[in-house]
């Protein structure tokens, strides 16, 4: 049995993302996570690991993307008995997709935030100022680069009104403004109640306060 080193609590005290017994591996692979069960509550969870250790994998198996043994329950929802409801409450942060190489930033932002009835376009419109995004929404993904399609898929991120936000190494391609800038507005995102993100980063995180933290691998 395996377990988060710690984990966030909620404002009501009740979890947003509830983990239980929690078990995948690759294909004759040993096991990520084996028996896992953790308690993920409002504010910012950051995953810790090295390179290589899973982060990735493991956002992939939150979102409901990998099929895994054990429970997930995202804010009093099964993803084993409404995968679809469940997965449209998480937002995946995975600006290494080619979906949307043909469509505009605000294409894009439309189709990632489609169905999100809490989804700010105040809060989006504050990224593109805080992302430098202005010069470049009128062009096609595939034009930008890697770190300006980085900030698309960042700020339809912390616009979002689901419940569940996971971001994967969100600082890389990114300059030292926008960098400050996400810092900022994920500090901000961490005082709001019923909203749960978990930042998967290599290095410890210290410029956002830390509802809690979850440190690969597990054991």
């Amino acid at each position: 049995m395996t377990s988060s080193r710690a984990s966030g609590a909620s404002v009501s005290g009740k979890p947003i993302l509830d983990i239980h017994e929690l078990r995948f591996s690759h294909a004759d692979a040993a096991p990520l996570v084996d028996g896992w069960s953790a308690s993920i509550g409002a504010g910012v969870t950051q995953l810790y690991g090295d390179t290589g250790s899973g982060k990735s994998t493991l956002l992939r198996v939150l979102a409901g993307e990998l099929p895994a043994k054990g429970r997930l329950n995202l804010a009093g929802v099964s993803l084993e008995h409404r995968p679809e409801d469940y997965r449209n409450n998480v937002f995946f942060c995975n600006p290494e997709a080619d979906a949307y190489d043909d469509a505009t930033p605000a294409e894009c932002t439309a189709s990632l935030s489609a169905g999100d009835v809490d989804f700010s376009q105040a809060r989006w419109q504050a990224c593109v100022e805080g992302f430098a995004l202005a010069p470049h929404l009128e062009k096609r993904m595939h034009m930008l680069s890697t770190g300006s399609k980085r900030k698309v898929w960042l700020a339809a991120a912390l616009a979002s009104g689901r419940a569940l936000t996971l971001l994967d190494e969100p600082t890389g391609g990114l300059d030292a403004a926008s960098t400050r800038f996400l810092w900022r507005t994920l500090a901000g995102l961490a005082e709001l109640p019923g909203r749960a993100i978990i930042v998967a980063s290599g290095a410890r995180i210290d410029s956002v306060p830390l509802s809690g933290s979850i440190e690969l691998p597990l054991g």
